[in-house]
């Protein structure tokens, strides 16, 4: 007899505590001793996730509880890993919808919760930080009903459970006014509520829906046996996605235990397990039965909505910094990356040194440039452009449903922006001390829009946006109006040559760094590009005049993030990436051949 089993992803908005529920549960099950002070969040392992505080790779985790064995599938709660979403959630049998019990169901969890419930996963809600100030947990709840009614919902999956409690505080049950001691309460919730995978018999079927990487034995192919069972040295074919089918072997089996995978001769139907020895596998492809082998239909991913051109360093200052700078190693990189980033494609150019890059967004593409900005790579990206399709003779564009939390007295001016930008405003209404905005906008729109937003409301600004379709082409949107400073010739910046030009505009660099010609270090005050002399010293005489010896004063230079250098550039700009910096420049570094180029 197969031991129970039960497997459950997890669904919840950035920040609403997925992480910490599971490390509690972790704890309950015994994995760790109590006594041990565990205070990092054991899934966010990526430098990356810690630091943005989102998850962009789902993870596998398994208790056991009860004699029952829960495996726990972390899902990504960004529309821009759209593409991570839908293989986890075809791994699972029921999600735990996780929310805030202050802020309700936010539009990142609408996301991943009207793929859960199209595949008909079944939901249980949490309601966590029941112990905040001013939440209200009742509401939410409503608001959760609201949410899935609306997603169309089944009657069974309407009737869900509702947990409350506090994942910080360690507890969890049927009501928020009295705590608990621990999360058994939620368990018990799963085992009784989540359906057990369904067994069926038959020769094996196992979808590959995640990549595993170990430096020793090299590619493991993750993925839930949907029939019959495997076991170590088995023949078995790989049906690819496009049909094809090859002969191969399976020379070890893993299965998930704790935070970890332990060796296993044999796997069930309806466990997740991690098979090596398959070769040349990818994303979707099923492991099949060696004489009659039957593929699974290939998973299902949105398509890209943006572009950008990603092109080899070849400013002055290239090869300094970076360990990989050559095209090879470009193209080595972002094909290998197509292995697991499902809902990334890449396209070869006329150039050798250039590709062009599609995904889900900019966040979606930021999360890779950085990634390969810390394994040591240097190259240069250009401005991220939205797809246009041909249909029937007429442009069409991504539209994206943007969502905005700010406090009342400076809505109105964030109105006037998002308009600008061709966004139309479908919702206002309060929320908490806050007012709650959506809009429909072009994905053109929303570049450059969170900076300005941030700016504007003093970061006191939630948002948060989703692609929703492809609409008709809605006309030109103003972009940026001031031009820039660029710099005249290579040197170092010199503090009495930019005290000169403050009132020519703001400086992205301090003084006493390395420029090169071309590069951009400041925003003009005007709309024009204006070349200025940043390397200039002073000029030495030997007559002395009074107040010419005061102290330089300089305001502290703007530093952008790497989204923010993203969204400023314009057509004939680039961002230069390397492990150290992230500057700005023009493509074309001597003024004759911009002005050349202009023509």
């Amino acid at each position: 007899m197969a031991k129970e089993i039960r497997n459950i992803a997890i669904i919840a908005h950035v920040d609403h505590g997925k992480t910490t529920l599971v490390d509690k549960i972790l704890y309950q099950c015994q994995l760790f001793r109590d006594n041990e002070e565990k205070s990092e969040l054991i899934l966010d392992n990526n430098d990356l996730e810690r630091e943005r505080g989102i998850t962009i790779l789902s993870k596998n985790v398994s208790v056991q509880y009860k004699g029952v064995k829960i495996n726990i599938i972390d899902t990504p709660g960004h529309a821009d890993f759209g593409g991570e979403v839908e293989r986890v959630l075809n791994m699972a049998d029921g999600v735990l919808l996780l929310v805030d019990a202050f802020e309700g169901p936010m539009p990142q969890t609408r996301y991943v919760l009207s793929k859960a419930i199209a595949l008909g996963k079944k939901p249980l809600v949490v309601v966590n930080k029941v112990d905040k100030d001013n939440c209200r947990p009742d509401e939410v709840q409503e608001d959760v009903f609201e949410l899935m009614f609306n997603l169309d919902a089944s009657e069974d999956q309407l009737d869900f459970p509702t947990i409350y409690g506090s994942a910080k505080n360690g507890w969890m049950g049927e009501d928020w006014k009295t705590e608990t001691s621990d999360v058994t309460y939620l368990l018990d919730k799963v085992i009784e509520y989540v359906p057990a995978p369904e067994i069926k018999e038959g020769t094996v079927q196992l979808q590959i829906t995640n990549i595993d990487y170990s430096k020793y034995i090299g590619r493991i192919a993750v993925g839930r046996i949907t029939r019959g069972e495997i076991s170590v040295n088995q023949p078995v074919s790989l049906v690819k996605n496009d049909g094809s089918i090859k002969k191969s072997r399976v020379k070890d089996l893993f299965v998930f235990d704790g935070l970890g995978k332990t060796k296993t001769e044999k796997v069930t139907c309806g466990d997740l397990c991690a098979v090596f020895g398959i070769e040349d596998f990818t994303i979707g492809d099923t492991i099949a039965d060696f004489e009659t082998p039957e593929g699974l239909s290939p998973i299902s991913i949105d398509e890209p909505t943006m572009s950008m051109l990603f092109t080899i360093n070849d400013s002055p200052f290239f090869g300094k910094e970076g360990k990989f700078v050559t095209s090879r190693h470009l193209r080595e990189r972002l094909f290998k990356e197509l292995e697991k980033n499902l809902a990334l494609k890449v396209e070869e150019t006329a150039s050798p040194d250039s590709y062009i890059v599609f995904g889900r967004g900019v966040l979606h593409l930021s999360v890779l440039i950085e990634t390969m900005r810390r394994e040591g790579y240097e190259f240069q990206v250009g401005k991220p452009r939205v797809i246009i399709k041909e249909i029937e003779g007429k442009k069409y564009e991504p539209l994206e449903l943007l969502t905005i939390d700010l406090p009342e007295s400076v809505s109105g001016k964030v109105i006037e922006i998002v308009t600008q930008r061709k966004g139309e405003m479908s919702i206002m209404e309060p929320k908490g001390d806050l007012m709650h905005l959506e809009f429909n906008i072009p994905s053109r729109g929303i570049i450059g829009l969170r900076t300005s937003i941030l700016n504007m409301t003093g970061g006191e600004a939630i948002m948060a946006h989703q692609f929703k379709e492809f609409t008709p082409w809605k006309g030109d949107i103003p972009g940026r109006n001031k031009g820039t400073l660029i710099v005249l010739e290579n040197g170092t910046t010199i503090p009495f040559a930019m005290n000169k030009l403050q009132d020519r505009g703001k400086f992205f660099v301090p003084p006493g760094v390395d420029v090169y010609q071309g590069q951009i270090i400041g925003e003009h005050s005007r709309e024009n590009d204006l070349v200025v002399n940043v390397t200039k010293t002073k000029k030495m005489s030997n007559m002395r005049s009074s107040g010419a010896d005061d102290k330089v004063k300089i305001p502290p230079p703007i530093i952008m993030s790497l989204e923010e250098a993203m969204e400023y550039i314009g057509d004939d700009e680039y961002v230069e990436l390397t492990p150290e910096n992230i500057r700005l420049r023009k493509i074309y570094l001597l003024e004759h051949e911009r002005k050349r180029a202009a023509k």
